[in-house]
This record gives C-alpha cells, sequence and structure tokens, in this order.
C-alpha cells in the first residue's frame, strides 16, 4: 500500500493518505482556525477519507467545534506558553465513530492504572545495554521494527528514514544484549514548544516480559529533561495492555481514545493518549 504523505497545508503540517484513510494535523503551525478546520474537511471530502484527527491548541477549537468536530484527547501542557493541545476529530463514516472494542480499552485503561498504583521497583537492566542509536544502526533498527509491525503509519521500516529523521528531530533509543539490539523506541522532539513524543516502541517476540519498554522510556525521560523538554506524551494501541501499563507505571495520565484513528499491524485501531510533565 502507498504510504501516507507529510506535507504543509495552510499554515500546518499534516499526514494523510489510504494507509489510515484519515487527515492528520501533526503540527497546526501558524494555520487560521477556522479556515484549516474547513479547508481539512473539503480535503478529506475530495479523498474519501473517514476521519481527521487534529491536534491544535486549546484556543483554536472552537472554530473546529462549530464545523462539527469532536475532542477525543487532550495534553496539558503542550505547548511552550502551557496551553493545552487536543485532539479533534471529524467522520465521515458513522461506522468509524464508534468502537464495539470501547468496554475493553476502558478495562486496559483502569487495570493498568490500578496496576501501575500497586507497582514500586524498577526494572533491572541485567547484562543488556541502554544505547542511543546512531545512522550505522539503521539498518539492524529496521529489520527489528519490519519483524514487529507488518504495517506502520510512518516508514520506520526503511534505513534511510531512520538516518534522516536522526539528523532532524527524533532521537532513537535501544537495547542491546550480546552485540544484538533486540528492543527499540524513540523521542520525537517538538524543540519549538518543548514537548516530546515516546514512541515506536519494539522488541523482538522473543525478548518480552522483560520490563525493556520501561527501561527505554525511563532512560528516554531522563535524557529529554536534560535537553529541557517540560512534557512526554504518547499515542499507544489502546488496547496493548503491556504499552499502557508501561506508561501508566511511569506516571503518566490517561488523556483520551482516538477512536479508529491508526493504520498499524495490517489494520485500523483506536489509540490511547497519555501524558506526563518531565520539568
Amino acid at each position: 500500500m502507498q504510504r501516507d504523505l507529510i506535507e504543509p497545508f495552510y499554515g500546518a503540517t499534516i499526514q494523510h493518505g489510504p494507509q489510515s484513510d484519515r487527515i492528520y494535523v501533526m503540527h497546526a503551525g501558524a494555520s487560521e482556525p477556522g479556515l484549516l478546520a474547513s479547508r481539512l474537511a473539503e480535503l478529506a471530502i475530495r479523498k474519501g477519507y473517514t476521519k481527521i484527527i487534529a491536534k491544535i491548541p486549546e484556543a483554536a477549537a472552537a472554530s473546529f467545534f462549530e464545523l462539527g468536530y469532536r475532542r477525543e484527547a487532550e495534553i496539558p501542557g503542550f505547548y511552550r506558553n502551557g496551553e493545552t493541545a487536543f485532539f479533534m476529530a471529524r467522520f465521515f463514516d458513522d461506522a468509524r465513530a464508534c468502537t464495539a472494542e470501547a468496554s475493553a480499552i476502558a478495562r486496559v485503561v483502569e487495570l493498568s492504572r490500578q496496576a501501575a498504583a500497586e507497582y514500586r521497583q524498577d526494572p533491572a537492566s541485567g547484562s543488556c545495554q541502554i544505547i542511543r542509536c546512531r545512522p550505522a544502526d539503521a539498518m539492524e533498527m529496521s529489520e527489528i521494527y519490519r519483524k514487529v509491525f507488518p504495517s506502520y503509519p510512518f516508514p520506520i521500516d526503511q534505513p534511510a528514514y531512520l538516518q534522516e529523521t536522526m539528523q532532524s528531530h527524533i532521537e532513537y533509543f535501544g537495547v542491546r544484549e550480546k552485540d544484538r539490539l533486540v528492543a527499540l523506541a524513540s523521542s520525537e522532539m517538538d524543540r519549538e514548544n518543548r514537548n516530546v513524543e515516546m514512541t515506536d516502541f519494539a522488541t523482538l517476540p522473543e525478548r518480552r516480559g522483560k520490563s525493556l519498554s520501561l527501561l527505554l522510556l525511563m532512560t528516554m525521560e531522563r535524557e529529554m529533561r536534560k535537553e529541557g523538554f517540560g512534557t512526554a506524551y504518547t499515542i499507544a494501541r489502546s488496547l496493548s495492555p503491556g504499552m499502557n501499563l508501561t506508561f501508566a507505571r511511569s506516571g503518566y495520565a490517561f488523556g483520551g481514545t482516538l477512536v479508529n484513528n491508526t493504520g498499524i499491524s495490517g489494520g485500523i485501531e483506536s489509540m490511547n493518549v497519555w501524558h506526563k510533565p518531565l520539568a
């Protein structure tokens, strides 16, 4: 399937295409809220997309509400000035606007919160080594991502993409055991607004159950604090108990669910937003 595109759009940066069958406003930028909200709808109708999800400042939300968007999640302190980010959704297919998995998603969130409240032990690194990945690691990294994800919203299975984003705005971290990478994650940095998305977690099947994702997350938080980032967040697969638990254990608060949102592992899945102040 053709990769979704990332491109400028009326002052914003959007991702759109058939893989997730949606438009995603990644950065609102200098866009005018009313114009952006209406032009997004026009693009969705023209392309036949069934969802728009827009990550925007709270102050811009009124224009989106007026055009039939609804708030699905939020991240307090997302912007440099302390303003909250809203995830505003508009659907063009009634079937996509709801999910039969709502009760299961709520259960994953509640169990994650309960387990996190009882968790008192940090994982031990043992014989593994946590590294900051370099361009020379890109081929091995892409092989792990290819094994873990049959499909993904960004081309992390391509070494060139990994190398390019390392040079611009993403720091990748890995777990090495006996000179072999066995787990990965990344910190996607918005330096202008001092927030960072903790994302791209992947652990080889034979190394799961060792809390490697938690080790990576702890390392990334420490490094991002050093670089002055104020807010961390993630958009996690809603029915993945392990990833939701990892963020709950690390003190992240639940920010909402993005319904039928992301093309990943061969289907379109709902995603949970979790957030945490780092400052």
